[in-house]
Formats: structure tokens, C-alpha cells, sequence
């Protein structure tokens, strides 16, 4: 409970039960329950017993010095799941003793909002504080997201938001505006490890003195959960439910109880957008064995496989470009297999393409100048086409008004090519393409300087000829 007057209220002070139904509120820590998942019943209770994001809750931890002083913001706290976003939450609330209101943007709407905010606004006229914890936040939408915002502001309640996604971009900017946002990691093995330590030494929440686990055991298990805690603690339990009193645990048992490695991917959040960029960035620095990684990785976790071959066309041109024309040929052709075949043979020519991009030379100067003409167009507008340029199929368009007078058609003349001008006016003589010394682009590069000298020469003769 924070007081109107600033003041911090004794730790763990609740509301009394005459002010708040049961199915509104519940404890912040239950007893545990012998039916409760193994991951529920060692829930950490207070920030001693949290392991790991120590630039949280360490001893100079952000977010433990904050409530230690009996101050609790609105925030977000941001991270994959199983790192314990919702069990910070619930210690934090304890902290400063405010009352404890949970809701889920998957099921609440804004008229659960709404009474939340009633209840808030009772409870502040008592000088009580209430902490609204606000699971995958990301979910909600901009109207329930807007119906927040006032009494964020107002400090009518202290939102603990939790979300896997990026709240950058899922949060709209005046609540987040409002919101501190604090970033929790994967837990590392060493976090891990002492979690599951943890759980097979506890007698009363735990597995203790009901299994063992093997050193070979116990590693295959942290492989396998990939920094989430939940998932480790669910593998263990899982793993224990079928074997006898005292016996001992190793890999194979831990792989039979997993069944599969879990894949923290989601199709439309932030482990989509990173595998891309890791996927794209591997494809341009001509990384081909990261490529074929990342590209896997997607595949694993049930990406849409012609997502994965849009990608690898958009880096042929825009990475690779005229230093390996026929990267681009690759990539569409790529593309055009996994449409008409589909997984899982498409694999083969998702893996040709993208290892052909990552390994082929590359140069962007056909798209920088590309972007080059296009800052010129919107800067100066679209300038008039000279006349020689224009159509002369209507003859009295040509006469009168000279539309294609003097134009030249370049195959009558040496290397099928001519000294004439194809910029506008205002234009003359300016370069946007400029080739590298990449791959075929290097031959192009010589081509048009070979070009231009022989127009220079042609000019430099015709002037002699005039003198």
C-alpha cells in the first residue's frame, strides 16, 4: 500500500476480503498446492529467493532500489517467456504492500478495465494504492490501451505490465510514454542450474529425496528449456512422473519427457523479426553457413517458408544487385518452388538460394542509385523529357511541336551506342550509377567508362572539325 501522503505502508498489507470478492483478487502467494505444477509451487517469494536478472534486483539492481524506498512505477517488464516476469511482478506488489489485481489482455476487455478502475478509485479515498498486473499486455488493443492511459497518468492504479513482445512497438506511444520499461534476459545455464538445484532440494515445494538427476542429465535438461525456467522446471516434472521413488534421471529420460526442443519463435513478434534481420545481415556479409542457419531455424519454428523466400529475393537485388545478375534469377526461382512444392522439399531450394546470395559478390550501387534519382524526382519534381526523347508516332506532334526531332537509334552506330543526351535539361551530366569493382559489376564499370570516353573523344572531334 502507498499512501496518498507518500508515505510507504507496512510490506505485504492487503486490503481486507470484505472489500474484494475472491474471484477478483487472490493472494499474492498461495499456499502451495500438491496439485499445483512444479513450476507454481517454487515460485520465488521475495527478491532473495528471484534468480537471476541481476541488473534488476541485484543489490544495486534498477528495480530493487525503486521499491526498497516504497516507490512502485508503472511499468513493463519485457522478456521471453520464463524468465519470470510474472513472479517479479507479484514481489514487487508485495513490497510496497499495495493490493493485488491481476488481469489477461487475452480474455479482459475494457469493461474489466473499467471496474478495476472503480475498485482503484475506492480504494484511493482510503488512502490504499492499487497494483494492477496486466499479462501480455501486447494483446490489448488501441481503445483498451487508451482506457488505461488517464488513470496510469493520474496515478490511479500502479500498472506491472508484462509482455513477450517489443513494447516499442506494441504499446501505444502515450502509454508507454508513462510506463518505464525494463528489459529481463533468457536466463542463463548457470540461473537455470540453480533453479533446478533448487527443485530437487526442496522437501516441501519440490522434488526432493523423489528423483536424482545424472551431471549428463542435468545438462541436457538447460539445453533443452533455452533460458526458460518454466519450460526446465515443466521438463523435470514431466520426466519424474514416470519413474519410481530414488531413481535417477539422465538425458534420455529428459529427451522422452520433452518429447521435442522447445522453439521460443512467435510468427508475428520479436523472435520472427530477429531471426529475419540475423537471416538478411548473414545473407549480405557473405556468411553462407550463418545463412543456412538462421534459415533452418525459421524453418524449425514453423515459418511461412514463402516469407523466408521473399526475403532471399529482396537481398539478391538489394545486396547482391549487377555483381551476380543471377543471384536474382536463383532467389524467384526459389521462390517459385516453395509455392508450387512447398515444405518439406522446398528446403533444398530455400537452402540453394539463400547460400548462393550469402556467397555472391556484392554491391548495392544499383539500388543506392536507384534512391539517388529518387530524392532528385522529390526534390525537384518529375522535369519535362526532352523532345528528342519524346514519341514521334504522331506525325503532327512532330511537326509542330518537334517531338522526336533529332533522336538517334543508337544500333546504327559503333558498340550500338551514340553520344546523345537522356537526362532532362536540368540534369545533364549528372551520375547516380556507379558501379563497384564486384563481380560482373566490375565488367559493366569498365563497359560505360569505355563508353564515355569514346563520346568524350567524339565531342573533343567534332569540336576540332567546327574549329
Amino acid at each position: 500500500m502507498i499512501p496518498s501522503n507518500g508515505r510507504s505502508a507496512p510490506v505485504g498489507r492487503l486490503a481486507p476480503m470484505s472489500r474484494r470478492s475472491e474471484a477478483e483478487t487472490s493472494p499474492l502467494f498461495e499456499p502451495p498446492q500438491e496439485a499445483a505444477p512444479l513450476a507454481a509451487r517454487m515460485r520465488p517469494r521475495t527478491l532473495d529467493e528471484f534468480v537471476g536478472q541481476e541488473h534488476l534486483v541485484g543489490r544495486e539492481g534498477a528495480l530493487r532500489r525503486v521499491v526498497e524506498r516504497g516507490h512502485l512505477p508503472s511499468i513493463v517488464l519485457w522478456g521471453p517467456p520464463g524468465t519470470g516476469k510474472t513472479t517479479l511482478a507479484r514481489i514487487l506488489a508485495q513490497m510496497v504492500g499495495g493490493q493485488w489485481r491481476q488481469l489477461s489482455a487475452t480474455s479482459a476487455g475494457v469493461a474489466d478495465v473499467r471496474k478495476v478502475i472503480a475498485d482503484a478509485r475506492a480504494l484511493r479515498q482510503q488512502e490504499e494504492r492499487m497494483v494492477l498486473f496486466l499479462d501480455e499486455v501486447h494483446r490489448f488493443n488501441k481503445a483498451q490501451q487508451d482506457a488505461l492511459l488517464p488513470h496510469v497518468e493520474e496515478g490511479t492504479i500502479s500498472l506491472l505490465a508484462a509482455s513477450t513482445e517489443n513494447p516499442y512497438y506494441e504499446i501505444n506511444s502515450p502509454l508507454l510514454s508513462r510506463l518505464r520499461v525494463y528489459r529481463l534476459d533468457p536466463l542463463d545455464a548457470d540461473a537455470l542450474g540453480a533453479i533446478v538445484d533448487r527443485a530437487l532440494a526442496d522437501a516441501d515445494r519440490g522434488l526432493a529425496g523423489r528423483i536424482r538427476l545424472s551431471s549428463d542429465g542435468r545438462a541436457a535438461l538447460l539445453d533443452l528449456a533455452s533460458g526458460d525456467a518454466r519450460s526446465a522446471l515443466n521438463i523435470l516434472e514431466a520426466a519424474a512422473a514416470v519413474v519410481p521413488d530414488g531413481a535417477e534421471i539422465g538425458p534420455e529420460g529428459v529427451a522422452e519427457a520433452a518429447q521435442q526442443r522447445l522453439l521460443a519463435y512467435d510468427r508475428v513478434g520479436d523472435q520472427h523479426y530477429e531471426a529475419a534481420s540475423a537471416f538478411i545481415k548473414s545473407m549480405r556479409g557473405n556468411d553462407p553457413d550463418a545463412a543456412l542457419y538462421w534459415c533452418a531455424s525459421m524453418v524449425a519454428a514453423g515459418e511461412d517458408p514463402t516469407f523466408i523466400a521473399r526475403r532471399i529475393v529482396i537481398a539478391a537485388s538489394e545486396e547482391v544487385g549487377n555483381a551476380d545478375p543471377r543471384a536474382l534469377q536463383v532467389a524467384v526461382a526459389a521462390m517459385h518452388a516453395v509455392e508450387m512444392i512447398g515444405l518439406p522439399e522446398a528446403q533444398y531450394a530455400l537452402a540453394q538460394a539463400a547460400s548462393y546470395v550469402a556467397s555472391a559478390p556484392k554491391s548495392n550501387r544499383a539500388g543506392a542509385a536507384y534512391f539517388a534519382a529518387l530524392a532528385e524526382v522529390e526534390e525537384h519534381g518529375r522535369l519535362p523529357v526532352p523532345l528528342h526523347l519524346r514519341p514521334s508516332a504522331h506525325r503532327r506532334l512532330a511537326r509542330e511541336h518537334g517531338y522526336g526531332k533529332g533522336y538517334l537509334y543508337p544500333h546504327d552506330y559503333d558498340d550500338a551506342d551514340v553520344d546523345q543526351e537522356y537526362l532532362p535539361d536540368g540534369l545533364v551530366g549528372r551520375v547516380f550509377y556507379e558501379p563497384s569493382e564486384e563481380g560482373l559489376e566490375l565488367k559493366i564499370g569498365e563497359r560505360l567508362q569505355r563508353l564515355r570516353r569514346q563520346r568524350l573523344a567524339g565531342r573533343r572531334g567534332r569540336s576540332g572539325d567546327a574549329e
